[in-house]
């Protein structure tokens, strides 16, 4: 019934539309040798300091305040590529992101976790 009801009235959620989750190799494929990446590590910068993604930058998702604004130079328009440690706060902040207008995320499936994993 609910299913009905939602084809009906499209209620589709434009926020989960806007992310897809994808597998580290596919992460790795997907951005190498791009120039120009929107790539955001959101973990601590204690965590980002120890070992991050070449290319990414540090937003803290748990500085909530500088967090949001931090994203205002970003386009929204363009690809927007996020992990975390495990992939749970990048899935929140993925989430928020897409509230503010951003179309296209591109969330690492298990985080950096699964990125070292896969190294090879």
């Amino acid at each position: 019934m609910m299913s009905i009801l939602k084809t009906l009235f499209k209620t589709q959620n434009r926020q989960t539309d806007a992310i897809t989750k994808i597998d580290a190799l596919d992460f790795k494929k997907v951005i190498s040798g791009k120039k120009d990446l929107q790539l955001v590590d959101v973990r601590t910068s204690y965590e980002y300091n120890i070992k991050h993604i070449n290319g990414a930058i540090n937003i803290d998702f748990f500085k909530q305040t500088t967090f949001k604004s931090s994203f205002n130079e970003f386009d929204k328009d363009e690809s927007l590529y996020v992990y975390c440690r495990s992939g749970n706060r990048s899935k929140k902040a993925a989430i928020l992101l897409a509230k503010t207008g951003f179309k296209n995320i591109i969330d690492l499936k298990g985080g950096y976790i699964a990125w070292e994993k896969c190294k090879n």
